[in-house]
C-alpha cells in the first residue's frame, strides 16, 4: 500500500473520531454520529480531489473509507461517556489528524506534478476543510478560526516545508515526515504552550 493511501486511511480514521466526538457533545443519535463522522473524515479529501480533477473521488473508488468512518462513529457512540474531557480529546485528536491529512494532500498534488502553490493549497485544503465542515454543520465556532491559534498556519507551514524539501531532492518518506512533523509541532505547541499569531485590533477599538 502506497504512502498516500496509508495517509488517507489514517486521516479518515482520526478525523472520523473527532467528528463523532463533536456529535457526542451535540447529543446526536447514532445516524447523526455517522453523518458527522463521515463528513469530517472525507470532506477535505473530497474537495481536494474535485479541485485536482481526480476521479473517482478517493472514497468512491474505495468505499472502505466510509466503512472506517462509520465504524469510528459507532465506537464513539458507545464509549464517549467514558471519557472525562471530550473537548480535550477532540483538540488533540484533531491536531493529530491535521498532521496526517496535510501530508496526504501534499502527496496527492505532488503525484499529479502540480506546481508548488497548488501543492501547498491542497495540503491546507485536505487538512482543514473536513474539520471546518464539521464545526459549521454542528453550529460551533470552527477550530480552524479560533482567535490567534495556529491551525491553518500550521497546515500552511507543514505543506510549505514539504515543498522546500522537494527542492533539495529529499526522499518521499522524509519529505512527508517533515511535513507532518512541522504541522504537528506548530499545532501541538499552540495547544500546549499557547503559541499564537497576533490578531487584528481596530484603532480606535470597536464600539
Amino acid at each position: 500500500m502506497s504512502p498516500p493511501v496509508l495517509l488517507d486511511y489514517a486521516s479518515v480514521l482520526i478525523f472520523a473520531l473527532t467528528g463523532a466526538i463533536v456529535a457526542s457533545r451535540a447529543q446526536l443519535d447514532i445516524v447523526g454520529f455517522a453523518f458527522i463522522a463521515c463528513l469530517t473524515a472525507v470532506g477535505g479529501g473530497t474537495l481536494r480531489d474535485v479541485l485536482l480533477d481526480r476521479y473517482p473521488v478517493f472514497w468512491m473508488h474505495d468505499p472502505t473509507y466510509i466503512l472506517i468512518a462509520v465504524s469510528a462513529a459507532v465506537l464513539i457512540f458507545f464509549t464517549a461517556h467514558l471519557v472525562e474531557s471530550r473537548y480535550r480529546w477532540l483538540l488533540w485528536l484533531d491536531a493529530f489528524a491535521l498532521a496526517v491529512a496535510v501530508p496526504a494532500g501534499v502527496s496527492a498534488a505532488m503525484l499529479m506534478s502540480q506546481p508548488a502553490p497548488i501543492i501547498v493549497l491542497m495540503g491546507m485544503v485536505t487538512g482543514c476543510m473536513g474539520g471546518l465542515m464539521r464545526d459549521v454543520v454542528i453550529g460551533e465556532v470552527p477550530l480552524v478560526l479560533k482567535q490567534g491559534e495556529l491551525y491553518v498556519s500550521a497546515a500552511f507551514a507543514g505543506a510549505l516545508a514539504a515543498v522546500l524539501l522537494r527542492y533539495v531532492d529529499a526522499e518521499p518518506l522524509f519529505l512527508l515526515g517533515g511535513c507532518a512533523s512541522v504541522t504537528w509541532a506548530l499545532r501541538a505547541g499552540s495547544l500546549a504552550f499557547g503559541w499564537s499569531l497576533p490578531v487584528y485590533k481596530a484603532r480606535p477599538p470597536r464600539q
